[in-house]
């Protein structure tokens, strides 16, 4: 018997009311470390040495079977989850797995640090469908702010000038831009799955994340049996020990931590608040892969951080009450 949703809950969902004052803090901070972790992905993925289909399936896959038993307990302390809910947690990961593998392409046509750039189009997408398709109110502190942060998208990402090295920079920004949209389009799904029960976090989470790696997988497979497939082609074999290490961490931090986060925390925020800290996704990738990889951004992508940083602070630190 599936359990139905509390209609005080999907009421204020409704309306973009989301949580008390003391909630909305902590929300707040676990949407930042979940978009630190989703940050830390292209690092762990460069490090793997996997390409990037291959660390895609594996971040869903692994982290479909440890969020299963967390998932499975949920449903025993809270009876079955909400069908709609089930239903809306499936389609979030149809478009998660879109996204992956668009973003996958970005990276390849563009280079990593951009395509993590580009991918921050979900800032604006995301409080725009919830605008369009909810009725949720967006602040006015958001439009305000929103030239500061897509000024800075545009600094940080380098598209004032292309890399001579990229293969294909004008398709890996049009792809890049699409995956932002899929992914906002999965936040979106997913915090309506989480909304209809707020006490199962996990389980919208698990069920996205299970079926972006069938999806993924079912491509790989299409794409396998045509000549030009190959670089959509899952590949296990390729990756060594020192490559399962890094794979764990991502599908743990980049996946399992991460999504969790984002989950419990965009659905307790307003969508405009939430999609502005997504911003520090590309902000974290772009300052962790200068530590861990050498990258070194030049003097307009460390002005385009320094703006964004300002951006989201701008767009989601509300008055104080007097």
């Amino acid at each position: 018997m599936t359990r139905s949703a509390n209609p005080a809950s999907t009421e204020a969902g409704r309306r973009g009311d989301t949580a008390p004052a003391g909630e909305g803090t902590r929300a707040l901070l676990v949407l930042v470390g979940g978009c630190l972790l989703v940050g830390a992905s292209s690092t762990f993925i460069k490090l793997s040495g996997a390409t990037a289909p291959t660390a895609a399936f594996v971040r869903c896959a692994l982290a479909a079977v440890l969020l299963a038993p967390v998932a499975l307990g949920e449903w025993r302390r809270y009876g079955l989850p909400h069908r709609r809910g089930l239903g809306l947690a499936a389609a979030s990961g149809v478009l998660l797995a879109a996204d992956y593998l668009m973003w996958t392409q970005s990276v390849l046509d563009t280079g990593a640090a951009v395509a993590t750039v580009l991918i921050g189009v979900q800032v604006v997408v995301f409080p725009v469908l919830a605008l369009l398709l909810l009725d949720m109110p967006i602040a006015r502190r958001f439009w305000l702010t929103l030239p500061v942060m897509l000024l800075g998208l545009v600094l940080t990402s380098g598209l004032l000038g292309a890399d001579p090295g990229a293969p294909a920079p004008l398709r890996g920004a049009v792809l890049g831009v699409l995956a932002g949209g899929c992914y906002a389009g999965y936040l979106l799904t997913n915090r309506q799955a989480a909304v209809l029960d707020p006490r199962q976090i996990v389980t919208p989470v698990a069920v996205g994340t299970t079926a972006a790696a069938l999806v993924i997988a079912a491509v790989s497979g299409l794409a396998s049996r045509t000549p030009a497939g190959g670089a959509l082609t899952i590949d296990l074999g390729a990756v060594d020990a020192g490559g399962w290490v890094w794979l764990v961490a991502l599908a743990i931090g980049g996946q399992v931590l991460s999504f969790v986060a984002i989950s419990y925390g965009s659905a307790r925020l307003a969508p405009s608040r939430a999609g502005a800290v997504m911003l520090l996704q590309p902000v974290a990738a772009i300052a962790l892969g200068t530590l861990a990889l050498g990258e070194r951004p030049d003097a307009a992508q460390v002005l385009g951080m320094a703006l964004t940083v300002i951006g989201v602070g701008l767009a989601t630190i509300g008055r104080r009450r007097r």
